[in-house]
């Protein structure tokens, strides 16, 4: 087998190697392919591997009562994932899906632990990233429990905006979520995601097509979410 090179979306990790390092991990990952909805991983399962999306979204979600599922994260390309259970010494608290057909790099644990051992940078870096995603996720938790629906409907949206970009109109958004999925990202049910989006598309804050969303006067919706 070829020795393969380490492009540059794991440039992060690559940089700070040195050259017997840079060797190991050139010839240590793997690229997984996933259909539209197709599972990543399960709740439940031991973690194996550090992820890196490279092209595609993904949701990171939960099962709650009654099979509501709560979506707690969504990757944007050459965001790492997988891997906080792992450090943690547990089995998967979430899943993993594929929102869209997903191209993603998997690293295995045992070489991602060896390079933490043998360089400090890396380390630093693991712990930069684990730190940014408990701020997101108090910032979340906050937002999800004490904003009233339209307050959350409006982050989301916002939400999406800034992790995917708009399309080349520059105004929509550049992911389609089913009302399904729009609900469990904002904490509510899917009829009230619709009622909301249908009532912000009546204030022409916003304009619906099928999954397509897009966004009319964010400035509006800034304000919703800020006012909860």
């Amino acid at each position: 087998m070829s020795k393969m090179v380490v492009p540059e979306y794991i440039v992060d990790l690559w940089t700070p190697l040195t050259a017997e390092q840079k060797e190991y991990l050139s010839g240590s990952f793997t690229m997984q392919y996933y259909k539209k909805n197709e599972t990543i991983y399960c709740e439940g399962e031991t973690p194996s591997h550090l992820m890196c999306l490279l092209s595609g979204k993904v949701k990171i979600y939960k099962d709650g009562v009654g099979g509501r599922s709560q979506i707690i994260r969504m990757i944007k390309s050459v965001e790492y994932f997988g891997y906080r259970a792992f450090f943690a010494n547990e089995e998967y608290v979430t899943a993993a899906a594929a929102v869209e057909p997903s191209v993603i790099c998997m690293i295995p644990m045992n070489v991602i632990t060896t390079l933490v051992a043998e360089n400090n940078n890396i380390a630093m870096f693991f712990i930069r990233q684990l730190s940014v995603d408990l701020g997101i996720a108090d910032e979340r938790t906050v937002n999800l429990t004490q904003k009233h629906i339209r307050g959350r409907l409006a982050e989301s949206l916002l939400f999406l905006k800034d992790s995917y970009g708009v399309e080349e109109d520059e105004s929509t958004l550049s992911i389609y979520l089913s009302r399904e999925d729009l609900a469990n990202l904002s904490n509510m049910t899917t009829s009230n995601a619709i009622r909301t989006l249908s009532n912000f598309a009546n204030e022409r804050l916003i304009a619906i097509d099928g999954r397509k969303i897009k966004i009319i006067d964010e400035d509006k919706l800034k304000k919703i979410s800020k006012i909860g």
